[in-house]
């Protein structure tokens, strides 16, 4: 059965996946150190891992599988995810695929050798807008559907 994943600390779709697994009636696993409110939704599991690092990740790539989808930013995580068979996307609605995550790999690799190299380097991504809001349900949609194939 289709399960989706949210890696939830920094998460800012989960309102939009609970709507989207709640119309397909699939489970979904919101994954924190706490410190969210928890959904009254029958169909979305709280689950609040220890404080720590890459706690909350590997309890998703201990259980994200074939069949499934995990929503993610933390690009090492969508690496282990991808190499289970899992369908991955970041909260902008982009797929991370066999095909793409080694690039998107090096690529993250590279800014953090750079940023490391210059301290007074300021700045961070573009601001989250309504079209990558709309583009992740989309794309959300789309995983769902292509998930439940593969099962």
């Amino acid at each position: 059965m289709t399960a989706v994943y949210i890696d939830a600390d920094a998460c800012p779709v989960k309102d939009e996946a609970e709507r989207v697994i709640t119309r397909h009636k699939i489970k979904m696993f919101v994954v924190s150190n706490g410190g969210l409110r928890p959904s009254q939704n029958p169909f979305v599991e709280n689950v609040i891992v220890p404080d720590g690092p890459d706690i909350a990740d590997m309890w998703i790539a201990d259980r994200a599988g074939r069949g499934d989808v995990v929503v993610t930013g933390d690009i090492p995580l969508a690496a282990k995810c991808v190499e289970a068979g899992a369908k991955v996307l970041k909260h902008n609605g982009e797929a991370l695929t066999q095909a793409n995550i080694g690039n998107v790999l090096a690529t993250r690799d590279l800014m953090t050798d750079l940023r490391a190299a210059d301290p007074f380097r300021q700045g961070g991504g573009r601001p989250f807008s309504k079209a990558d809001r709309s583009r992740f349900l989309e794309a959300l949609e789309r995983e769902i559907r292509a998930a439940q194939k593969l099962i």
